[in-house]
């Protein structure tokens, strides 16, 4: 019996991680800066030259990074044969362009997503938003970061304010089941905002939850996830279990990301 691969070493990832996603992120500006052309992926959803330039980065670049561990990206798990299950054990997830239509809308609000899983957890992200200069990186267990303006801070997510939850919510996906959610929490204020910049907002303490009860893929939420659990937060389904990864055909149930987990505390209005 082959004996598993060693764990990696995470820290020693963050730096060759980073410069990899900055690499994916210019060709997506690149693309950005010029017309391009919107196409429709089998299932609707919007792809683009952005798209497919930055997996084109990526995915080579980190089978390089961790030769043997499988990289699952989502351009290429749309193509005609591409396998449902996935590999087992460790493996990266990757979303090349997290909020498409962010991007075709033109409002900066789209990452480049990038996460390590193991076990079914994520246990490296990095979530960058080329065109605000923005990037979150973080390994639970050891840290989460910001990095701007060519500036790194540390992160930690936020004990709910006395006067109530700061949501916030999908800029493409509201939705009457999220507002019925809403209504039995006390909700202070709500920002829109696109992409996984969601849950960097809950990391940064700048936020205190994240509902999305409509559909998602793994590579939309893994990196992101990685950032609020390295910062102190966690996301959780509707039964209250961590949302996991690897499950057949990649979808994701519903999820709350939380800042921190609801407690006796904070519990819903009636």
């Amino acid at each position: 019996m082959t004996a598993p691969a060693p764990a990696p070493d995470l820290p020693s990832l963050l730096a060759p991680l980073e410069a990899l996603v900055r690499r994916a992120g210019a060709e997506v500006m690149a693309a950005y800066a010029v017309p391009f052309a919107v196409e429709r992926k089998a299932d609707g959803s919007p792809v683009t030259a952005a798209d497919r330039a930055a997996e084109a980065i990526l995915a080579p670049g980190l089978a390089a990074l961790l030769p043997g561990v499988p990289v699952v990206a989502e351009e290429a798990m749309s193509e005609p044969g591409a396998p449902p299950v996935a590999p087992a054990g460790r493996f990266w997830l990757v979303d090349p362009l997290d909020g498409t239509r962010e991007f075709v809308a033109r409002n900066g609000e789209f990452t480049v997503n990038v996460a390590l899983v193991d076990a079914g957890l994520p246990v490296l992200g990095a979530v960058l938003a080329p065109a605000l200069d923005l990037l979150y990186l973080g390994v639970p267990g050891l840290g989460a970061w910001r990095v701007a303006g060519g500036q790194r801070s540390a992160l930690a997510a936020r004990a709910v304010p006395p006067q109530g939850l700061s949501v916030a919510y999908s800029r493409s996906h509201r939705d009457d089941r999220t507002e019925r959610w809403l209504s039995a929490w006390p909700v202070a204020d709500r920002i829109a905002v696109g992409s996984a910049l969601k849950f960097g907002l809950l990391a940064a303490g700048q936020a205190d939850v994240y509902p999305r009860l409509g559909p998602t893929m793994e590579w939309d939420t893994a990196a992101g996830h990685a950032v609020l659990a390295a910062a102190g937060g966690c996301v959780l389904d509707l039964q209250g279990q961590p949302l996991r990864y690897g499950k057949p055909g990649y979808r994701n149930p519903d999820f709350v990301a939380w800042a921190r987990a609801p407690g006796p505390t904070l519990s819903p209005a009636g």
